[in-house]
């Protein structure tokens, strides 16, 4: 009360020094503090990223069909006919914008958790490489801010090398949204666009693909340490026909963020859940977070726990374009003793138990 009196004795007399002076004490109040905003703004920045993977593709859509029954259908007619002709371009290298992924918001996104790209061994710009990224987790934020941003610094960690981090293919047949996710260098999962970065884009490309999918999703949960990669050997296909080395990558704590209610397999909720992950595309998974200001109550705000995201060291795949089997066979168990040994070598450095084990479904 006296703060506020001395700043209005000071408007009186026409100062401004009381002014000042009374403004720089109100930081002491709990909600004014700067720790509390940059809190605040770390969490908006991670709602942000929710929202709009959640939402932002629907919307749009629905926001370009309305727009037809309006006085506005010209700007809809328009952007539908640069579709069209655009519609190839994720396919094809994408359209990645060095400003998109160097925004501030990704930097309040990354301290939020926060979350951190390690480097174990480095990486050649005249190769090729296959990323396999563990564990899916609900919405890999470690494979996001990591690969579809600069806010931990990957070009720097690995110079020459440029990741395409690949997502569902359906997400580019989104308006807008999928222009979105061109410019954070992001890539439809499948072969020909696969096949093009690894073929027709030069080296020092890196594809990074989260092996488990949606699949994996489901069984992501505070103190789960399992991938879904087990029956996963496509990337190894396709990394023999392209002669690109595969690097596993491996990020502690991406699945404590959310508490997810997982159900036995053979119930009738998981075979409902799957049943909509082959239709759909995703998992619909039940999970929660907490609040965006309250973080003792239920929300779609992931919790503040650490993330960290190791890279390991390349295995070299030689050039095959037709591979047998057995070649398939050998170098995906191959990649599988790789990412076991680097889970092993991290694993009490973050937070686990050297008891603690990966299991390979």
């Amino acid at each position: 009360m006296k703060t506020i009196l001395a700043a209005y004795s000071g408007v009186k007399k026409g100062s401004g020094s009381s002014i000042l002076s009374a403004l720089h004490d109100l930081p002491s109040v709990p909600w004014l503090t700067r720790s509390k905003i940059m809190k605040n703004l770390q969490a908006i920045s991670v709602l942000q990223f929710v929202l709009t993977f959640l939402a932002m593709g629907i919307g749009c859509s629905l926001l370009l069909m309305y727009m037809f029954c309006t006085d506005c259908w010209v700007i809809s007619a328009i952007y539908t006919a640069w579709l069209i002709y655009d519609w190839n371009t994720p396919k094809q290298g994408g359209r990645r914008s060095t400003w998109v992924r160097n925004w501030t918001v990704w930097k309040y996104f990354r301290d939020y958790f926060p979350i951190r790209l390690i480097k174990t061994h480095n990486l050649l710009p005249s190769r090729n490489y296959i990323f396999g990224y563990h564990p899916h987790g609900i919405f890999c934020f470690g494979a996001f801010c990591n690969f579809g941003t600069e806010a931990t610094g990957f070009s720097k960690i690995f110079p020459g090398i440029k990741p395409s981090l690949a997502t569902l293919a359906g997400n580019f047949r989104l308006p807008v949204f999928r222009d979105y996710l061109m410019s954070g260098g992001m890539c439809p999962v499948n072969r020909n666009s696969i096949d093009y970065l690894l073929s027709s884009n030069g080296t020092g490309n890196a594809v990074v693909i989260v092996i488990g999918g949606a699949a994996e999703s489901l069984d992501c949960a505070p103190g789960m340490n399992s991938v879904t990669l087990k029956k996963r050997k496509g990337f190894v296909k396709l990394a023999l026909k392209q002669g690109a080395d595969l690097v596993p990558v491996y990020s502690f704590g991406e699945n404590e963020v959310y508490k997810q209610l997982i159900f036995d397999d053979g119930s009738w909720w998981r075979s409902v859940q799957k049943r909509l992950q082959k239709i759909l595309g995703f998992a619909p998974c039940l999970f929660h977070g907490c609040g965006l200001f309250f973080p003792e109550s239920w929300g779609f705000v992931p919790y503040c726990k650490p993330i960290t995201t190791v890279v390991g060291e390349p295995i070299t795949v030689p050039k095959i374009e037709e591979p047998s089997q057995d070649i398939i066979d050998m170098y995906h168990a191959m990649y599988i003793r790789s990412l076991k040994s680097l889970f092993d070598n991290y694993k009490t450095r973050f937070g686990l138990n050297e008891s603690d084990i990966l299991q390979i479904q």
